[in-house]
């Protein structure tokens, strides 16, 4: 049965006549049986006053009281009130203030159960709380200076620090009055919040030089019965004049901010201008009513006029905040403004569950619908913030039902069956209607297995690792992690390598799995130059009946070592013959000896090469290019420098370390081929020198004086028959034969398919006709020539290319 009691103590005690408005509503559900009642009492009641006699008005026994052991059960606020089960009196338990309970929220009011157990009931309780008039008006300051300028015109309103009472309705402050009213008046304005204000309004010119100074005296009045007052000096100073006054671009500004905004944030910005110029034209924006209890949370820039954040905004504390701003500049001239700030809530609390009772174990045989539990559910927040719908897990035998505001009664749905389970977890959820919905959970535990349903999860599906060539078998190269969120030996996973096969070679002779750690090991050490890659997968699987797994690539990359020397590919080093490279003595700057080719079988920069002249028969006469190879003259060929030349240029990789290799490259500097045969005769890559070297020599040496034998009488011969082909060409008028061409030299050809670049030395012979001396001109080379100078001296074969040159009648050209 439900009872609802209103009884109000607004009335003297001794004439006091109850208002009683009882309701019974009897309902008949989960055996449980509720009342409410409702008293009114005034604040400042002395400790162990009677609020009401509970019992009575509830219609219950006083033995009830003590059979169901009867107690009060207030959420998330103190006790101000005590229950007598002896007589079934509600008292006051301690002395209570309205305004420190409820400051300037109207109505004020307590609310409480009281809670009966066997069988279960609940009864609401409100005490509202009364104001009295205990508190006078009271002004922050003792006295308010004014600054007024003497051609303020009449109606000008200067805002008054309002005064604060903490008492409401008709106890708050009513009226203002101000005195003398020879040059002002007061003016009271009420906000939309009815908390009221005053201003001071400007009914007659001021004149500085009849009253420089003006004492006012402003009160305060309330409507409390008796009526209380307070009072401030108001000292005004009047100023010479400023022609123009600051003027508000809005006479009301409105903004937003939202609950438990950070500190920092702006939430608007107010703007005056004054048509002055100087100091008179520089504003200072303040706040006037600095009693406000919202001047700590916002902050107001003097000079930009912007409002920030700099306390907490509390929704629950204050929807709204109402301020006065004065814009005042260096005359002193104000203007005013009103700023309405509208607190938004925002869902930042959470709803807090309570349990009131809870019955455990209950009997396997237990009846459907049998309530094992009180629930109370509260939410600080206000609107559809501090809805909150109750609920429970899902797939458990148990609903949860609203019993009352915020109260819920927890029951079965059907029996149980202890050898099946004999335990269920049931958590509470408790979630409000706010955007984003906040909820909160609370787990019981009612006393009345495991199915291998979830498969091992790896965390990616695909890994990959890295490992670097020439490393030792056995050694770790990764480890694989996988989960499963059955329990016990359904979540014991074990790691199965999945074989296949790269070039005909299974993948478990490279790598091996732990199954138990997920650890992978190689097995083999690895060669970057023959693999590059691993891929395979693995399978994690538990230990479930039936088991389940599941499958994860993995890649890994075998990653370069420097193990690889550079190889030379020319020059050709061999143990048979020495190859040598052929510069001519009027070689330029720059020259292109040869190049010096390598290669590396690394890769990246282990297989970046660089050159570099190790040693040199004459140093300063070559260089190598760092980069590219190449072999060049550094300076001009001289006479000087021997015709043997030795270079020594080292190859070096890039790699950590290094690694290099070294070749040996010959280079004659000559202008001819017995020359180069001469010097070079003790070139050789042996030491012990055998008999057939020398007979070689000798023999080679012999050919070549045979032919220059015979050359010098062909040139000899030559020249006697010019000599007489010109006495015949006087004779006979310029009538000169044609020279045969078979007295030409022949022409040298690269025959050795060596592929070096070839030289072409062209000699160009001057005669005339009176002159029995022949002049001869050396001409550059045109191209390179390679000697291949053979140490057993067997055979020494010159390449090279003549060019004809055309003759005239002053001039003949001829090659040697």
């Amino acid at each position: 049965m439900e009872y609802i009691l209103f009884i109000d103590w607004r009335k003297p005690r001794r004439t006091m006549q109850w208002q009683v408005r009882l309701l019974f509503v009897c309902l008949f559900c989960n055996h449980a049986v509720y009342g409410q009642v409702r008293y009114s009492i005034p604040e400042e009641m002395a400790k162990g006053s009677i609020v009401g006699n509970v019992a009575e008005d509830l219609n219950l026994d006083l033995t009830r009281l003590t059979s169901g052991r009867a107690r009060i059960f207030a959420a998330g606020s103190r006790e101000y009130m005590e229950l007598n089960t002896d007589k079934g009196t509600l008292v006051v338990k301690e002395r209570i203030d309205r305004e420190q309970l409820c400051a300037q929220i109207s109505p004020c009011s307590l609310s409480f159960q009281i809670v009966l157990e066997n069988p279960m009931e609940l009864h609401r309780v409100t005490v509202e709380i009364l104001d009295i008039n205990d508190n006078a008006p009271m002004f922050p300051k003792n006295e308010i200076q004014l600054k007024i300028s003497e051609s303020s015109v009449q109606g000008a309103r200067f805002i008054l620090d309002s005064a604060l009472d903490p008492d409401v309705g008709v106890n708050a402050i009513q009226s203002y009055f101000l005195k003398p009213t020879d040059n002002f008046i007061s003016k009271l304005h009420t906000q939309p919040d009815g908390s009221k204000y005053v201003e001071m309004m400007l009914q007659s010119t001021l004149d500085r030089e009849r009253n420089e100074e003006i004492m006012l005296l402003l009160t305060a009045v309330d409507g409390g019965n008796p009526q209380r007052s307070g009072t401030v000096k108001i000292h005004v100073v009047v100023l010479d004049a400023n022609d123009n006054a600051p003027v508000f671009s809005q006479a009301v500004y409105k903004a937003s901010v939202l609950e438990n905004s950070p500190a920092g944030t702006r939430v608007t910005s107010v703007n005056a201008t004054d048509a002055d110029k100087g100091l008179n034209g520089i504003l200072t924006y303040s706040f006037t009513q600095n009693a406000d209890k919202g001047s700590d949370i916002f902050h107001l820039d003097p000079n930009s006029g912007e409002i920030k954040v700099v306390g907490e905004v509390d929704f629950e504390r204050a929807k709204h905040y109402q301020f006065n701003i004065q814009a005042k500049d260096h005359g002193d001239l104000t203007d005013s403004c009103k700023l309405i700030i509208e607190v938004i809530d925002v869902n930042d609390n959470s709803p807090q569950i309570n349990i009131l009772s809870f019955s455990s174990p209950i009997p396997e045989n237990s009846l459907p619908g049998t309530v094992i539990g009180m629930i109370n559910v509260e939410d600080l927040d206000s609107g559809k913030n501090s809805q909150v719908h109750c609920s429970i897990s899902q797939n458990l035998p148990f609903n949860i039902k609203p019993s009352s505001q915020n109260f819920y009664s927890l029951i079965t749905e059907t029996t149980f069956d202890r050898e099946d389970v004999f335990e269920y977890n049931i958590t509470i959820i408790a979630r409000d209607e706010g955007i984003p919905s906040l909820s909160s959970n609370h787990t019981i535990t009612l006393k009345i297995s495991d199915v291998n349903d979830n498969p091992p999860v790896f965390e990616k599906n695909t890994y990959t690792a890295n490992i670097a060539e020439n490393n030792s078998p056995g050694i770790s190269i990764f480890t694989l992690s996988a989960t499963d969120a059955d329990w016990q030996q359904n979540a014991r996973i074990s790691y199965l390598l999945e074989d296949s096969r790269i070039s005909e070679v299974t993948m478990s002779s490279y790598i091996s799995v732990n199954s138990e750690t997920g650890v992978i090991y190689a097995v083999r050490s690895f060669d970057y130059e023959h693999i590059k890659q691993l891929n395979f997968h693995v399978k994690a699987q538990d230990g479930g009946s039936p088991p389940l797994s599941s499958n994860v690539t993995v890649c890994i990359f075998v990653q370069d070592q420097n193990d690889n020397s550079p190889q030379i590919l020319y020059p050709v080093q061999s143990g048979v013959s020495l190859v040598a490279e052929m510069v001519a003595r009027s070689a330029d700057v720059g020259y292109l000896v040869t190049k010096v080719v390598a290669v590396d079988a690394d890769s990246g920069q282990n297989a970046w090469l660089s050159y570099k002249l190790l040693k040199a028969t004459d140093r300063a006469l070559f260089e190598v290019g760092s980069q590219n190879g190449e072999i060049r003259t550094s300076r001009q060929v001289s006479d000087k420098d021997a015709v043997k030349q030795r270079l020594v240029v080292v190859v070096e990789d890039n790699g950590q370390p290094s690694r290099s290799a070294t070749v040996n490259v010959n280079v004659a500097v000559a202008d001819s081929f017995p020359e180069v045969l001469s010097e070079f005769s003790d070139f050789t890559h042996d030491k012990d020198y055998n008999d057939s070297l020398t007979f070689y020599l000798v023999l080679s040496l012999a050919v070549v004086s045979f032919l220059f034998i015979v050359s010098v009488i062909v040139l000899v011969s030559v020249k006697v028959y010019r000599w007489r082909q010109s006495r015949l060409f006087y004779k006979s008028n310029g009538n000169l034969p044609v020279i045969p061409s078979a007295y030409y030299p022949p022409r040298y050809a690269d025959v050795g398919a060596t592929g070096t670049l070839q030289h072409v030395y062209n000699y160009e012979v001057c005669m005339t006709t009176d002159s029995g001396k022949s002049e001869y001109r050396y001409i550059r080379p045109v191209s390179q020539n390679l000697v291949n100078v053979d140490p057993s001296g067997t055979e020494t074969m010159p390449h090279g290319q003549m060019t004809p040159v055309e003759s005239s009648s002053e001039e003949v050209s001829a090659y040697c």
